[in-house]
């Protein structure tokens, strides 16, 4: 790479124009109401503000503070006068607003700060209701901070394109506005981006000129998390350079440098692509904002193959094909191009080949592209973006795969996002290190802590212990249900590996075992306990032959007895309400599953079921599971009920033709059934399974990504005897409890009626 200059600087002004002495702005008379709007308060404290401060008041007690402003003379009307602006704003800077935290400086925040603030906006609105969108609004206040900042000493044949023009161009009240903006916030690559809605206050000046440039930009604790793990640059020479392609507004460009937007001149040679031109030009005046303009923005990737003179300046031409960091947030949601050739993976492979030996990617995309599957048999399609997924890791090129915090991305809440983190191809893939960032976060205060982003680094450098399923975290080691090095390709049989035709999202990865958990002793302890409260059980629970397992269990996912057809799954039905009554087949939904409503209480007839030709009706021994929030399973002793989406149905293929050879009463094997309904609930709705739910709305856990332990029919056949045995005696505890409360029930309504009389015998 050629080291970056600069381009010399030379004095230039523009031609003068009104807006070159940028004057004071003259706000328009407001109104008591107005006041209340602007300084976001009540209507009784602007008028309590009036009247305990007005000049006779504090005249008559010898008051030396300063009144409330009076009325401009002549205008309004004695029932809504008008009041100067200035003078209002001025007023409310004697006020600090209540229970505000201090800014850098020790300041408080005043109600004049609020009402100043308040009136900009009101004044951008106004703006981009005379100029036609919110767009003209910012890309014109834009190229006003631009020349305010770099641009102002540039020659001008090496400004951008349409920079000069627009600057001149730009509206009077455009160039008094960005020049107060400027000037209040103190710097003009910080005004640039509260324009662009990137700190907490430009999502107000977003949400007032109803701008949609925000809604793709990269959330902040994306870029942090990627500055975090990119880390500081060492400057001289092993500088790194970086291209980032689809850059949008330089988020993660401007951020790589740690921290907020610090300066990239100790980075090597910066580039950015972006294709689309109205965030084109507007990351050049954010550049220029931020005094960055040397770096060039490109509109295609085949940009950075052709010769040229990079960074503004006359040099002998070359290719800028590869650098050592390559950035890349694709701006799309759940489904969008997914059969697109130039999806959000296509991206992903472009950041790979644009990679230097030994560089380092690191793309944001939707979770949809790492859980999408292919299907199985002769009618499955791959998609382009299961296609390129399949590629990355047969190449060896994915190091990491971060799903990160549900909810991180401000305006698309609905959707979910994973960071993948890669390497130059190699012809011996390594394993890929699985994080789930997302189940970090809730136990480190949120998405918008710091926390979360320092674990999460740590557990992507640290050095994980060998894979297996009965390890337990020891000492500094990292828990295996938040990060797991997980193979490309399986290592033996049985063996797990990313090239199965499965998600790779780590919440359907990540196992979670209870955590320092003796079980055995834990066990013994609850059956003591068992034994306690109900002495005449102790035959029972003595015989019960409880050991340790000396030898740790294998774990399958519930996909592969899918698969195999060994169970079938049935979805629940979406049943209109004007469908459902209290007479016909008992159906279940959530609100059965989670004990809201007693099963049977809602009902379907079978003339209204036949109107929905595809729903299911469930047969004895079904598994029903509600995978919302966690896991919950029941089992359908008698059948004859209809699901309601989103719960589901399992069933055992084989289990029928059991019922069958018991009804006849011939010899049982064993080994007749590899599972029993019992054991398969109890099974998949362990603590191990809980936490594997993606979804930023709502958590739902994918059945087929669930483990299964792999038990002989024997052991299967003792745990289905005991969890069938204790599944009878909570329906006698259950109906023993409904008879004492239906007992205090009638006792109360008959007394409370004066209709029994109580006496002691």
């Amino acid at each position: 790479m050629m080291p970056r200059s600069k381009p010399t600087f030379m004095s230039w002004e523009r031609p003068p124009t009104p807006e070159a002495e940028v004057a004071t702005q003259s706000y328009a008379p407001v109104s008591l109401g107005e006041i209340k709007e602007l300084a976001g308060v009540g209507r009784p404290t602007v008028s309590n503000w009036r009247r305990r401060h007005s000049r006779e008041v504090l005249r008559g007690a010898n008051d030396s503070r300063r009144p409330f402003p009076d009325p401009i003379p002549g205008a309004g009307s004695e029932s809504k006068p008008l009041f100067d602006a200035a003078e209002i704003a001025d007023w409310l800077d004697l006020r600090a607003v209540p229970d505000a935290e201090p800014d850098d400086n020790g300041r408080l925040p005043t109600y004049g700060d609020r009402f100043r603030r308040a009136l900009r906006l009101r004044g951008l609105v106004a703006l981009k209701h005379r100029l036609g969108s919110a767009e003209t609004v910012i890309s014109q206040a834009l190229a006003v901070i631009a020349m305010s900042a770099e641009g102002k000493g540039w020659i001008t044949e090496y400004l951008p394109e349409n920079l000069l023009a627009e600057y001149e161009a730009a509206d009077p009240d455009v160039v008094r506005a960005s020049h107060e903006l400027m000037d209040e916030i103190g710097a003009p690559g910080w005004a640039a981006d509260a324009l662009l809605g990137l700190d907490d206050e430009g999502l107000e000046i977003a949400r007032r000129l109803e701008s949609d440039l925000v809604m793709d930009v990269t959330p902040r604790g994306v870029v942090a998390l990627v500055a975090a793990l990119i880390g500081p640059n060492e400057g001289g020479e092993r500088q790194r350079s970086a291209i980032s392609l689809c850059a949008g507004l330089g988020e993660l460009l401007l951020g790589m440098g740690g921290g907020p937007y610090e300066d990239l001149r100790g980075h090597g040679e910066l580039v950015a692509v972006e294709p689309d031109p109205l965030l084109r030009r507007l990351l050049q005046y954010r550049l220029m904002s931020y005094e960055a303009g040397t770096i060039d923005v490109c509109a295609s990737p085949s940009e950075l193959d052709a010769p040229r003179a990079w960074g503004q300046v006359p040099a002998e031409p070359y290719a800028f094909s590869r650098a050592d960091i390559v950035l890349a947030d694709p701006p799309y949601v759940s489904g969008e191009r997914e059969r697109d050739a130039e999806g959000p993976l296509w991206w992903a492979e472009e950041a790979v080949r644009r990679l230097e030996p030994g560089g380092r990617a690191y793309v944001v995309v939707p979770t949809w592209t790492l859980t999408r599957t292919s299907g199985t048999g002769p009618a499955s399609v791959r998609t382009p973006t299961i296609s390129a997924r399949q590629a990355l890791l047969e190449r060896g090129c994915v190091e990491a795969v971060i799903q990160l915090p549900r909810r991180i991305h401000p305006f698309r809440t609905g959707a979910e996002y994973g960071l993948l983190v890669l390497r130059p191809p190699s012809p011996d893939p390594e394993p890929v290190r699985l994080v789930d960032a997302d189940r970090i976060a809730q136990r480190e205060g949120g998405p918008d802590g710091e926390k979360w982003i320092d674990e999460v680094v740590r557990m992507t450098r640290i050095d994980l212990p060998p894979d297996s399923d009965d390890q337990q975290p020891t000492g500094g080691a990292p828990d295996l249900q938040d990060a797991r090095d997980v193979p490309v390709r399986a290592s033996g049989v049985g063996s797990e590996q990313l090239l199965d035709n499965r998600s790779i999202l780590p919440a359907h990865r990540l196992a979670a075992p209870e955590k320092r958990v003796d079980h055995f002793e834990e066990t013994l302890t609850a059956r003591r306990a068992a034994a306690a409260a109900m002495p005449r059980l102790r035959d029972w629970l003595g015989a019960m032959a409880i050991a340790k397992r000396p030898a740790p269990v294998r774990h399958r996912k519930l996909d592969e007895p899918l698969t195999a057809g060994q169970l079938k799954s049935f979805n629940g039905h979406r049943i209109k309400d004007s469908g459902i009554s209290d007479s016909g087949l008992p159906v279940i939904g959530r609100e059965e599953m989670l004990g809201e409503l007693p099963i049977g209480q809602r009902r379907i007839d079978l003339e209204t079921l036949a109107a929905y030709s595809a729903a299911k009706i469930t047969e004895r021994g079904d598994v029903i599971v509600l995978a919302e929030h966690g896991v919950r399973c029941r089992v359908d002793e008698a059948g004859g009920c209809v699901l309601l989406s989103p719960v589901q149905g399992l069933r055992i293929a084989s289990y029928r033709e059991y019922l069958v050879t018991v009804a006849k009463g011939e010899p049982i094997r064993p080994d007749a059934l590899w599972m029993r309904p019992h054991s398969l609930a109890h099974l998949i709705q362990a603590p191990r399974n809980q936490h594997r739910g993606s979804g930023s709305l709502v958590r739902r856990v994918s059945v087929r990504e669930l483990d299964l332990p792999q038990l002989p029919p024997e052991e299967i056949t003792e745990l289905e005897a005991i969890l069938t045995e204790t599944e009878r005696l909570r329906a006698d505890v259950r109906r023993q409890l409904e008879a004492l409360d239906r007992l205090a029930t009638r006792i109360s309504a008959g007394v409370a009626d004066g209709d029994l009389a109580l006496r002691r015998r």
